[in-house]
């Protein structure tokens, strides 16, 4: 499970809290030892990881 740094926090629970509307400055106050870098780190992770493939078809 990919966490933020080395804080143990899951990338998704950070998401999930993104998801639900809470915004940044409440996320960094619920979680003390975050930084505003490490939301946008789980928001890149994100992207990164749905970013559309092109995969070629193989010839029959």
């Amino acid at each position: 499970m990919p966490c933020i740094r080395d804080l143990r926090i899951p990338v998704s629970t950070i998401l999930g809290q993104l998801a639900t509307g809470r915004a940044a400055g409440e996320i960094l106050e619920d979680f003390p030892d975050l930084e505003p870098d490490d939301i946008l780190a789980a928001l890149e992770y994100a992207a990164a990881a749905v970013q559309e493939r092109e995969l070629p078809l193989a010839a029959r």
